[in-house]
């Protein structure tokens, strides 16, 4: 009997494990940085770790600003911020999905 019980529970796994790996795939990670460059449709930016990172931006990658969309234009060297991208295959770039640039903190009111 413990020889079926064995053969029951391997069975389980072997069927749930693709279902697990399957779990993980297609959801954006997201990255926090500060850009070192701007160039040719490519995107640098410096991680917090002290990695650098290059990321494709085509016409589907959204910059925005607050909840407010702004051209990719407005990525200037040294400006923090937080690039979500499907993850590649070691080698490949990433395209950026959505890259959300620092909201500007209000003016103080002057009296």
């Amino acid at each position: 009997m413990s020889k079926n019980w064995i053969v029951a529970v391997a069975a389980a796994f072997a069927l749930l494990l693709p279902i697990a790996a399957l779990a993980h795939e297609g959801h954006p990670h997201r990255f926090l940085g500060t850009v070192s460059a701007v160039h040719d449709g490519q995107l640098e930016v410096k991680l917090t770790d002290g990695k650098t990172v290059v990321f494709a931006l085509d016409a589907k990658s959204v910059v925005q600003q607050g909840r407010v969309k702004v051209d990719a234009k407005e990525l200037k060297a040294g400006e923090r911020i937080v690039v979500s991208a499907l993850p590649v295959p070691a080698g490949k770039v990433m395209t950026a999905i959505n890259v959300q640039l620092r909201v500007p903190a209000p003016a103080a009111a002057t009296k």
